[in-house]
């Protein structure tokens, strides 16, 4: 799965390496009255992608944050129910032994 993920950045970093090449010429953007922005053109278009991506990136972010949680809670539930069902059933080598043990002084250890 990792090797999948590298081989998709890297076809996404050599893609964005030629269109910047392709579209390398200088361009002028104006941007309200006497204000220009003079910037080559693949520039614009690669912040406007990227302020695209933004909102999608932010909600995938998200909802992996609250599923990470929803899991982390049914995990603790999990945990707890298991916690406190174990104790009600003993082991049938362990019940053996429990009765068939001689009983003993606490203090002394004695018969």
């Amino acid at each position: 799965m990792q090797f999948l993920r590298t081989a998709f950045w890297v076809v996404l970093a050599v893609a964005i390496a030629l269109f910047c090449k392709a579209n390398n010429r200088p361009t002028e953007i104006k941007i309200w009255g006497d204000i220009v922005w003079e910037t080559r053109i693949w520039f614009p278009i690669l912040i406007a992608f990227l302020a695209g991506c933004l909102p999608f990136w932010i909600m995938a972010r998200t909802t992996r944050w609250r599923m990470k949680r929803k899991l982390e809670n049914t995990e603790r539930a999990l945990v707890a129910a298991t916690a406190t069902a174990a104790p009600a059933s003993l082991p049938s080598d362990t019940a053996d032994h429990l009765t068939t043990a001689s009983p003993s002084h606490p203090v002394t250890g004695t018969a």
